[in-house]
C-alpha cells in the first residue's frame, strides 16, 4: 500500500498561490502590511489586525522544531512511511506550521535546526512542504 502521490489538499483562491508555489520548490508567507504580522496558513484577511492588505512573501524555508510527536502506528497510513514525525515547526521568519518532519524519531529533538523540502502530489501545480532535519544549533 502506497500513498505516492500524496493526495491533494483543498485548494481556495487564498491558499491556490501558495500551493502553486510549492509544486514550484518555493516556500511562502502572508504578510499584513497594515501591521507587519507575517503568518500561515494563508487567509484573505490578517489574524491579528483583520486587515485585507496581505500580500505573498517568500520565506527561506529553514527553521526550528518547535514541538513534535512520533505516530508509530497510525489506522489507514502506510506502514512503510512510519514511524511519522508530526512537528511545529517554528520557521525563522516567526509562524509555526504544522508539518511532517522527515527524520529518525529516535534522533530528533525540540529546537532542531530544519529546511522545507516538497513531496509531490498527482496534481502538477500543487506539492507538500515537508521538513528535514538538518542538525542541531546547541
Amino acid at each position: 500500500m502506497s500513498w505516492e502521490p500524496r493526495p491533494v489538499p483543498a485548494v481556495t483562491p487564498e491558499s491556490e498561490a501558495f500551493w502553486a508555489a510549492a509544486a514550484e520548490g518555493d516556500l511562502l508567507l502572508s504578510e499584513c502590511t497594515d501591521c507587519g504580522l507575517v503568518f500561515h496558513y494563508p487567509r484573505a484577511n490578517c489574524p491579528d489586525c483583520l486587515g485585507d492588505a496581505v500580500e505573498w512573501r517568500e520565506a527561506a524555508g529553514t527553521g526550528e522544531v518547535y514541538s513534535y510527536a512520533v505516530a508509530r502506528t497510525l489506522g489507514g497510513w502506510p506502514e512503510d512511511d512510519l514511524p511519522l514525525v508530526v512537528a511545529y515547526v517554528e520557521l525563522d521568519e516567526g509562524p509555526r506550521v504544522l508539518t511532517n518532519v522527515r527524520a529518525d524519531p529516535d534522533e530528533i529533538a525540540v529546537g532542531d535546526r530544519v529546511a522545507v523540502s516538497f513531496v509531490e502530489t498527482e496534481e502538477p501545480d500543487v506539492a507538500i512542504p515537508v521538513f528535514e532535519s538538518v542538525g542541531r544549533d546547541r
